[in-house]
C-alpha cells in the first residue's frame, strides 16, 4: 500500500519524514545535533547520513543552500 501511494515502503516513507522534520528544524535555526534529536535520529551523524542518502547533499550543503535562499521583503506583494 506505501509502495503504490509514496513510491516506496514503509521504512524508507518513515526515513524521508524524519529527514524532512529535521531538516525544518535545521532551517530553522536549531543546532543540527539538537534537530537530530529531536527529529528521532540516534545522534548527528546519522542526521548527516541519512541527509546525504535520501537527498544527495551533505547536511553543510543542505544547511548552506538553504540559507541563500532568498526570500521576498516584509509587506512585498506577489500577486497583482
Amino acid at each position: 500500500r506505501s509502495l503504490d501511494a509514496f513510491g516506496y515502503g514503509p521504512k524508507t516513507l518513515a526515513r524521508v519524514l524524519r529527514l524532512q522534520r529535521a531538516l525544518e528544524l535545521v532551517r530553522a535555526g536549531e543546532p543540527y545535533a539538537e534537530a537530530a534529536l529531536a527529529a528521532g535520529c540516534a545522534d548527528q551523524a546519522h542526521l548527516a547520513r541519512e541527509t546525504r542518502d535520501l537527498a544527495g547533499l551533505t547536511l553543510g550543503a543542505y544547511a548552506a543552500l538553504a540559507n541563500s535562499e532568498t526570500s521576498q521583503p516584509s509587506g512585498s506583494r506577489t500577486t497583482a
